[in-house]
């Protein structure tokens, strides 16, 4: 093992500094406006950065090299379709968030259904969060446990713990700020990589650029048709559209990141530049996995997430290591921390609120805070009791990914994350469809649509995943919901 004494100290000094700058960043916190919201004044550029940051982190530094390592740069279809479904929900769903007071993503579907369907969408959000995330999080103790020797529990909880600290005492200012400069730390670390491999490589770029098109593997465009084919055109324009649709609309995660800007244009922007950031930043890794590919000789290793962390510590400088390896644990983090504000922000604002003001009202006071001085209390107690879900969702995150290691052999880990998330967010992206572009469906006709959505692809790949690539999951699932929702009408 070659990570000695400076590698360690630069990412100590790393882990450190993002903890207490985080921190210090939720210094104003006063209620949860501040704490969830960012007090809905951040610029939409950090925002941009974080968006970013939360999407693709560890997997994309870890994962993505692997995939063109193994196969093709067919993967860069997908962000096609990223590109395209931000655009849909930049100027359709984005103007419904920005006309009321909304905190989250699900109340939107409160204000169209009814409270049954904001919680039952924000509960399916947070059983796929969790689930893909604690992949995620897996992921990233894949290289502590290389440098260490520690067992992938200890590395988990080490990753977990870092985390939580900087994002409990910071909320999502600190989540947001910290993410921006995580993600300049790991770009910084993919182009150190080209840089390593072109001086690695006898005739440097040019020469793994010929080898590794003389094997076929530089094709980006593929216009099969097969739907057990993952990565096609069509898959990457209409499933990752769909998924971009569903992700970026639908899911707490991002819409949280979403509304903390001044206004839709500010958020519109944020969206938009991040689908042409997540298209050069899944290129320049998918290059770092060609450049590997030559440099190993196409080696094979027990795992494709391993391959660019052996790289790392095998091949690389004193120094430089320990900014690579930084790199990687800024991406585990951005996401992690993004991941935890989200859910604690999803329990405090869509269940958490709805039963202290039932509490409040049976027990005869202003109804949940009418008044201004009931408002601030209410907003203070929002942040109070966020804090304490922070603390619960980082700790089933952290079993969740310990939970996942024996089933980690054989698959690339942001491949599992992405099929979790898809399996999901066909319902959640048909619920709002529902919402936002028919006043016919009841809210039965939303809840009843969003299972079968949820459960016929639960079912697809668990029976025929073979048969049905997982890029597919996400319009399968909106178009059972829709089908299935339509069926129930508002009575007249």
């Amino acid at each position: 093992m070659n990570f000695g004494g400076l590698d360690l100290t630069v990412l100590a000094l790393y882990m450190l500094g993002v903890t207490l700058w985080g921190a210090w960043l939720g210094r104003a916190n006063r209620g949860g406006t501040d704490y969830f919201l960012g007090s809905r004044n951040l610029p939409w550029w950090a925002v941009m950065l974080s968006v970013v940051a939360t999407e693709t982190s560890t997997l994309t530094f870890l994962s993505i090299p692997g995939i063109a390592y193994l196969g093709t740069l067919a993967f860069l279809q997908l962000a096609i379709g990223y590109l395209a479904g931000r655009a849909v929900v930049g100027w359709v769903l984005l103007p419904a968030y920005y006309r009321g007071d909304l905190a989250t993503a699900y109340a939107l579907l409160e204000k169209r259904f009814g409270g049954a369907a904001r919680r039952s969408a924000s509960g399916v959000f947070m059983i796929t969060r969790l689930l893909a995330d604690s992949v995620r999080l897996f992921a990233t103790a894949i290289p502590l446990a290389i440098i260490t020797g520690w067992s992938y529990p200890v590395s988990i909880l080490v990753i977990g713990a870092a985390t939580l600290a900087y994002t409990y005492f910071g909320g999502i200012r600190a989540v947001v700020w910290v993410d921006a400069l995580q993600m300049a730390l790991y770009i910084a670390g993919g182009l150190i990589a080209l840089l390593l491999l072109h001086m690695a490589v006898d005739g440097g770029w040019s020469a793994i650029l010929a080898s590794a098109g003389a094997a076929g593997k530089t094709q980006v465009l593929d216009f099969g048709t097969s739907p057990r084919v993952a990565y096609t055109f069509w898959a990457g324009l209409i499933g990752g559209g769909f998924l971009s649709m569903a992700s970026h609309g639908t899911d707490q995660l991002f819409v949280q990141r979403l509304l903390t800007c001044r206004d839709v244009v500010q958020s519109r922007r944020a969206l938009i530049g991040s689908g042409f950031a997540v298209i050069l930043q899944f290129a320049l890794f998918l290059c770092v996995g060609l450049g590997l590919w030559v440099f190993f000789e196409g080696r094979e290793f027990a795992s494709s997430d391993e391959i660019f962390p052996r790289f790392i510590i095998e091949e690389m400088p004193a120094g430089v290591r320990g900014l690579l390896i930084a790199g990687v644990f800024a991406a585990a983090m951005s996401t992690l921390s993004s991941s935890i504000n989200s859910l604690a922000s999803a329990s405090a604002y869509d269940f958490w609120r709805p039963l202290r003001r039932r509490v409040a009202g049976s027990a005869g006071g202003n109804g949940g805070g009418r008044d201004a001085d009931a408002g601030k209390a209410e907003d203070r107690d929002i942040m109070i009791a966020g804090k304490v879900f922070t603390l619960v969702w980082a700790g089933l995150l952290i079993v969740g990914a310990v939970v996942f290691i024996p089933l980690s052999q054989g698959t690339a880990a942001v491949e599992v994350a992405l099929a979790a998330a898809s399996m999901a967010y066909g319902g959640l992206l048909g619920a709002f469809a529902l919402g936002v572009l028919t006043r016919r469906v009841s809210q039965a006709g939303a809840i009843v649509g969003m299972a079968a959505g949820v459960g016929t692809v639960v079912v697809i790949w668990a029976t025929a995943r073979s048969a049905v690539a997982w890029p597919w999951f996400v319009f399968i699932g909106l178009v059972v919901t829709v089908v299935v929702g339509s069926l129930f009408r508002m009575r007249r």
